[in-house]
Order: structure tokens, then sequence, then C-alpha cells
């Protein structure tokens, strides 16, 4: 068995750097989160932060390279599980999405928000180089849903009337309004039963009642 390769000081630095500058940038924002904060927090010198990052913009890429890779990792984990489980393409999406459910329920409470919210609401921080990967992140997390609903159209012919683009959209919708939600009642389980919710819409959409 192949084990994962160590990572080195460096890196595990860099790794701090980028989380810290995620919590503080979700919690005040990218244009009132600072270097020197970041390199206090860090117990760094300013020259150890500009080991990493040429300047504050090159953090932001890095920080949303991160959180993006990060995030569609988590994704294509959950995604190949429900296709080992099961290879009808319904029934694997069914899957996958009850195991979204049941990882969003453990995650939320250590979740400190949604970066795409906190770009997309704040675009005018961030540089537009930095603005368009996180747009062609959700393109892709986007374009993922729809290939996986229209191959499950092209097996079973929908019964409802939405749109396959919308029911794709709603994945994201339910999750990063979720998380809202779940902040601003102090409820954990927001995203999941959303999720669970959406579960039981594809099932009826395309199976009927």
């Amino acid at each position: 068995m192949v084990q994962p390769a160590r990572r080195t000081k460096g890196e595990r630095t860099r790794e701090r750097i980028l989380d810290l500058a995620y919590e503080a940038v979700i919690r005040k924002g990218f244009a009132a989160t600072s270097i020197e904060e970041l390199v206090e927090a860090a117990g760094l010198t300013k020259s150890g932060f500009f080991y990493h990052f040429k300047d504050k913009t090159d953090l932001a890429r890095q920080l949303i390279e991160t959180y993006t890779g990060r995030n569609m990792d988590f994704l294509d984990t959950l995604a190949l599980r429900a296709r080992e489980l099961s290879d009808d393409p319904l029934h694997s999406f069914l899957i996958f999405l009850k195991l979204y459910a049941e990882q969003m329920e453990e995650m939320t409470s250590a979740h400190p928000g949604c970066m795409v919210a906190t770009v997309t609401f704040q675009d005018h921080a961030w540089d537009q180089s930095v603005r368009q990967l996180l747009i062609d992140q959700v393109v892709a997390w986007r374009g993922h849903f729809i290939g996986w609903l229209e191959e499950i159209a092209a097996a079973y012919p929908p019964k409802g009337y939405a749109r396959t683009v919308d029911m794709a959209d709603a994945i994201l919708a339910f999750t990063y309004g979720g998380m809202t939600i779940a902040r601003a009642l102090a409820d954990e389980t927001a995203i999941s039963r959303q999720t669970m919710m959406f579960r039981e819409t594809v099932r009826l959409h395309f199976l009927g009642a």
C-alpha cells in the first residue's frame, strides 16, 4: 500500500496561513483582512509570509484554488463512492445525495461560511482573475451535475417539468443558502435536510409518485 507523502514544514505553514485567511475572509471580508494579522496569528515574520505568497493578490489566488480544489475533491469522492454502489445513474445519484446529506450534517458546525457568497457579494475587493477562478469552478460543479442529470433523464424520462439546469442549480442553491440558515438559526441540520428534500424531488421527478 502506498503511503501518502508527508507534508514538509513549509507546506504545513502555507496551509496554516490559508486556513487563517479563509476564516478571516469569511468573517469580515477580504479587504478587511490584513497580512499583518495573518502573520501574527500564524506566528510568522513578514518575510516568512512573503516566502509563500508574493502579495495579497497571490494569497487570494491560492486561497480560491485551495478552497475550490478541496470542494471538488470532496464531491468527486462522494460521486465515485455512489457510482461504485450502483451502476444505475438515478440510483447512484440518490445514493450520492444521501452521502452528501450525511457529510454536510457533520461538517456544517465546523464550516465558517461560504467562500462563493463572500467573493460574489464582495467582488470589488477581489482581483478579476481571482474572481474568474471561482466562477470557473462554480460552472464546473454545475456542469458535473447537469451531465449526471442528463444521463438519468436518458434512462428515466422525467415525469415533471423542471429543467435539468435548474435542478443542477438547486444543489448549489440549497448548499450555499443552507449555510445561511444554519448560521442564522444555529441549525446544523439545515443543509442535510434540504438535501434530503431535494433527493425526494429528484425521485419524484424521474419516477413519479
